[in-house]
C-alpha cells in the first residue's frame, strides 16, 4: 500500500484518514481512536479533526478503499502530518514508530512535488510570455515583408 496515495486534501490540508493511518501503524481503527480520545490535548485542530458528514461522503465516493466507512455511524478523523506523527507516539508500538518515518517521508515527498509543480508553472508562464513577445515581433516582420512585396521595385516612367 503506497502511503502517498492515501494522503488526501481536505479543508486545504493534506491529511490521512484514521482507517488508513491505523492500517499503516498495524492497529485497528478502534484502538487508534481510543488512544486519541485518551490523549486529546496532544491533538489540536491543526493535528487532527473530525470530518463532517459531507466530507465523509465525498471521501467514500472518491476512495474505493474507504467504502466501508459509508455505513459507519462515527465520522472519521483526519490527521495532518503532525497529527500522524503524534498518533505514532501515543500508540507507542514498534510498528507505529517505524511506519511514522514512512508517513512523514510521504508527506514531505508530496510537499516537494507540489513545490516543483509550482516552479514548473512559473517557468511555463515565463515561456508563454516570451513566445507572446516573439509572436508579436514575427507578425510585425511578416507585415513589413508584405508591405515591401506590394511596392514596385525599380524606376517609374514619367
Amino acid at each position: 500500500m503506497r502511503i502517498q496515495q492515501r494522503i488526501l486534501l481536505i479543508r486545504g490540508d493534506k491529511v490521512v484518514i484514521d482507517a488508513d493511518l491505523a492500517a499503516f501503524y498495524g492497529v485497528s481503527t478502534r484502538r487508534l481512536n481510543e488512544q486519541i480520545k485518551r490523549n486529546t490535548s496532544r491533538f489540536p485542530a491543526d493535528f487532527a479533526f473530525r470530518l463532517t458528514l459531507e466530507e465523509k461522503l465525498e471521501v467514500v465516493a472518491k476512495c474505493d478503499h474507504l467504502a466501508r466507512l459509508k455505513f459507519s455511524k462515527t465520522l472519521p478523523l483526519a490527521f495532518t502530518e503532525h497529527g500522524a506523527l503524534m498518533a505514532a507516539s501515543v500508540l507507542n508500538t514498534q510498528r507505529a514508530v517505524e511506519m511514522s518515518v514512512f508517513v512523514v517521508r510521504a508527506f514531505v515527498a508530496l510537499r516537494h512535488s507540489v513545490e516543483n509543480r509550482g516552479e514548473l508553472g512559473e517557468k511555463l508562464a515565463e515561456l508563454e510570455r516570451r513566445l507572446g513577445d516573439h509572436d508579436a515581433q514575427l507578425r510585425s516582420l511578416v507585415a513589413a515583408i508584405r508591405e515591401l512585396m506590394r511596392r514596385r521595385i525599380g524606376f517609374a516612367r514619367e
